[in-house]
């Protein structure tokens, strides 16, 4: 063996380079690792630790294909297994990465005597549930915290299992569990509160209200950016806590790359390709609202390509999604490296990314750059607290000027407003009785459809006072589970309102879920994380909106589509505005009947619902960015002027 250094033999040359290797002289130890592999080419350790020393240089593909020579030579090392299935997990290879998971606990238990340690088994946890297999990631995360009652991460990672189970009052035990383990884990301290929201448990609520924000004021750990939308906080907490989950959580994933390719100019007639990037391209309220601004951009000018990595659930949404794209692509298992060559092979000038810091994100794809001009768009009503987003998409009531200190990106104000929406969303389907509904023969209907996460206590209160100041009506809300039900019976009781005026909705298919609008009266809006979706839904079915306005993105979307929709009036500042103008208009059916009549006017001339308009708005904004970029300048914002 000749190398700087003389080696009696292959082992006391591998003991050098691990040596190396711990001294963080990690090229060196490559080094030795090579000329070993020269001597002997199967000598699995050298080639184990040569994966690892390619993995800590960011030499990802290079790591791979070392850890798997590796497994080749000696199949049952269980560390080459770890190891592998971690790096396939980042890369976005779950099924691999389980699979992997899954054989080398099987090794490390035989070779200890049937027992393995619980961080695998949690990991392996995981990975299940990122596949959707909730019952097999139950049964896993339930033998971890069995295994290992004092790990704070088996416990959170059950929890989720548990929220994924539909379980969210177990989840929320768990997560408290978790947090008490180890409190400088305060993502737990978050999802304890999500899970708690979810199913309408507030015991607890102010003061863990109290301690997410002690977290964001003090920067002692992280605040999970959606959970600080749905409580009291203000635009710029909102924003510290952002940049604060990008630079702990998100940044570590952004290997060491590569400068993105600059894309090549515009095509014939200064064609621009821009591609979309989302999970939710299936039956998703996001796909609900943008399915028609794919199908109407201007072909002369722009090609859209959509990159989706959520499920194909093979509906009517998802053929239509598929048909809108000039180019479709599935992107399940393939890793950003792979994302990132594909959107330079299509040539792409702007990335959309239609998901921020919602479910199922893609944090890898977040990490980096993958397009000279990137837009933060629809699907997060927030910061993402990062430079790698230069624009988020807003208008004058969600992302007014003076916000611009809050937000990394540039603020791009869109003349009317910021959500598209789709004008073949179903309208005509048949509408159902009010007793197949569960609701009375008669009676003011109140409707309050949006998520049970949204209701606060101080909401839920309100709306009581509601009630009792209008005999009669009833209060028909999403169905939030049956503790969730319970839960809000009980503290409808507690404020002195029969329970039996609380109605819940099951899920149904978005033409059925529509046509049920036509029963209610007036929707009240939550808050402070108002209506999106729910929202536009409400108003395209003819059903007024009573909202509050805050000061943050998700408190004034309602507001800014309400004006949109031409129904300023129904916008309040206040909860003591809010319960006076619903109780005035429960009262007064002819100025409903009017707001009624304005609305179906409106599906065919407001802004809200011009999508042709919304399109070329948003495809000026998209040549501004461009033009922006091919200028050599940074990002600025700007105000996109109307047609």
């Amino acid at each position: 063996m000749s190398t700087a250094r003389h080696f009696a033999s292959p082992a006391e040359a591998l003991g050098y380079a691990l040596t190396l290797h711990q001294n963080g002289r990690h090229a060196e130890c490559g080094a030795v690792c090579r000329a070993i592999l020269t001597v002997q080419p199967d000598h699995h350790g050298a080639s184990f630790l040569l994966g690892v020393v390619a993995f800590t240089l960011g030499r990802i593909e290079e790591s791979q294909r070392h850890l798997a020579v590796t497994i080749a030579l000696k199949p049952d090392l269980a560390d080459a297994c770890f190891n592998l299935a971690l790096l396939l997990r980042r890369r976005g290879r779950l099924a691999e990465a389980a699979a992997l998971q899954a054989r080398a606990i099987r090794l490390a238990q035989q070779a200890d005597a049937g027992q393995a340690d619980a961080g695998p088994i949690t990991t392996l946890g995981g990975m299940l549930r990122e596949l959707g297999q909730v019952a097999s990631a139950r049964a896993v995360l339930r033998r971890a915290v069995a295994q290992a009652p004092d790990d704070a991460e088996a416990w959170r990672e059950f929890g989720h299992a548990l929220r994924d189970a539909g379980e969210p009052g177990a989840g929320a035990v768990a997560y408290a569990r978790a947090y008490r383990l180890d409190p400088s884990r305060t993502e737990s301290l978050g999802d304890r509160l999500h899970a708690a929201l979810s199913h309408c448990d507030w015991r607890g609520y102010d003061a863990l209200c109290q301690e997410v924000l002690a977290v964001i004021d003090s920067g002692r750990g992280i605040a999970l950016p959606l959970l600080t939308l749905l409580i009291d906080t203000g635009p710029a907490q909102q924003d510290r806590a952002a940049r604060h989950f990008h630079r702990a959580v998100v940044q570590p994933l952004a290997f060491p790359q590569a400068a993105v390719p600059a894309a090549p100019p515009p095509g014939g007639g200064g064609r621009l390709t821009v591609a979309y990037l989302s999970a939710d391209f299936h039956e998703h309220a996001t796909a609900y609202l943008a399915a028609e601004l794919f199908e109407l951009h201007d072909r002369d000018r722009f090609r859209v390509v959509a990159c989706s990595y959520g499920p194909d659930d093979g509906s009517p949404t998802r053929r239509r999604l598929e048909a809108a794209f000039d180019a479709f692509y599935d992107i399940r298992g393939c890793d950003a490296e792979r994302v990132q060559a594909l959107l330079a092979a299509e040539g792409v000038h702007i990335l959309v990314d239609l998901k921020g810091y919602t479910r199922h994100v893609r944090f890898d794809l977040l990490a980096r750059r993958l397009a000279p001009v990137q837009v933060a768009y629809l699907g997060y009503p927030g910061t993402m607290g990062s430079d790698v987003m230069d624009y988020v998409i807003g208008d004058r009531f969600v992302t007014p000027p003076e916000h611009q200190p809050h937000y990394r990106e540039r603020l791009v104000i869109m003349p009317d407003s910021y959500q598209v929406n789709d004008r073949r969303r179903p309208l005509d389907a048949p509408v159902p009785d009010r007793a197949a509904c569960g609701l009375p023969p008669d009676g003011f209907v109140f409707c309050a459809f949006n998520a049970p996460f949204k209701i606060t206590p101080s909401l839920f209160g309100l709306w009581m006072r509601v009630l009792a100041r209008v005999p009669g009506s009833v209060l028909w809300l999403q169905q939030p589970g049956r503790d969730g039900a319970d839960n809000l019976r009980r503290e409808a009781a507690q404020r002195g309102v029969d329970p039996g005026r609380l109605v819940f909705a099951p899920h149904k298919p978005q033409a059925a879920h529509l046509a049920r609008y036509r029963l209610a009266d007036l929707f009240l809006d939550s808050f402070p994380y108002t209506g999106h979706t729910t929202v536009s839904d409400a108003l395209w079915m003819g059903l007024p909106v009573v909202t509050r306005i805050g000061d943050t993105f998700a408190s004034r979307v309602a507001a800014g589509l309400l004006n949109a929709a031409g129904l300023p009036q129904m916008v309040t500042t206040s909860f003591d505005g809010y319960e006076a103008l619903a109780v005035r208009l429960a009262g007064d059916p002819a100025t409903l009947a009017a707001y009624r009549r304005r609305l179906a006017t409106a599906r065919a001339t407001a802004p809200l619902f011009d999508s042709p308009r919304f399109t070329r708005h948003l495809e000026r904004a998209y040549r501004t960015m461009w033009d922006c970029h091919a200028a050599g300048l940074p990002p600025a914002s700007f105000t996109v002027q109307p047609l």
